[in-house]
């Protein structure tokens, strides 16, 4: 049994950044938080396939059904996370006095 559902999220070092390329980081941005989305979400759905699948009685076993669960649930936890933790900064920022 192998499963290969891990959120990767690819870290950038480049600190120069010019008027030209700033749109295109906007873009690789939201490209990237899009990927990523899509791939909780694929996992959200491929678990509940797998459980499906298990109620129906089809050939998937226990601990793949329970495995891909919880990961499906530890992204999502991330995920939420991480937009908690945007929705707070950007509210902070919001309340900034200029």
């Amino acid at each position: 049994m192998q499963i290969n559902n891990k959120l990767t999220i690819p870290i950038t070092t480049n600190t120069t950044v010019d008027k030209g390329s700033a749109h295109e980081l906007n873009k690789d941005f939201g490209d990237m938080l899009k990927k990523a989305l899509h791939e909780v979400n694929g996992g959200l759905i491929e678990s509940e396939k797998l459980a499906s699948a298990y109620t129906v009685g089809k050939n998937v076993e226990l601990q793949q059904v329970i495995l891909a669960t919880e990961q499906a649930s530890l992204a999502f936890q991330l995920t939420l996370q991480i937009r908690n933790k945007v929705m707070e900064s950007y509210q902070e920022i919001m309340r900034m006095q200029v």
